[in-house]
């Protein structure tokens, strides 16, 4: 009965409470099981494809013409900044977990 319980908590869905940006890590909260809430250890967040425009970063890729003859008003261009997506506190996430009695988890990607 204990491997059912295991391989049924393999895939979960949660909403991340909380980030960690430099270890690339979310906790999860799970309100699926039981009455009271349960938040998870901190999940590995899984590499995904870039997040464009980056969170808190201003994005433009088009070309800016002056027009006004002014040095500062030059013709010029901005670069984008491309970062790996990271869940933001609050994201609906998908999580997959090792199927031991307390293996380690992933979040896999956004809902």
């Amino acid at each position: 009965m204990a491997d059912l319980s295991v391989l049924k908590n393999i895939v979960r869905t949660g909403r991340v409470s909380s980030v960690n940006a430099g270890t690339r890590t979310a906790r999860v909260t799970f309100e699926d099981k039981g009455q009271s809430p349960l938040v998870s250890g901190e999940l590995k967040v899984i590499k995904n494809p870039p997040f464009i425009p980056a969170k808190g970063a201003a994005q433009r890729t088009e070309s800016e013409s002056g027009g006004s003859g002014e040095a500062a008003f030059a013709d010029h261009s901005h670069a984008v900044k491309i970062a790996p997506w990271l869940p933001s506190p609050g994201d609906y996430v998908l999580c997959l977990y090792i199927p031991t009695d307390d293996g380690d988890g992933f979040v896999i990607g956004g809902i």
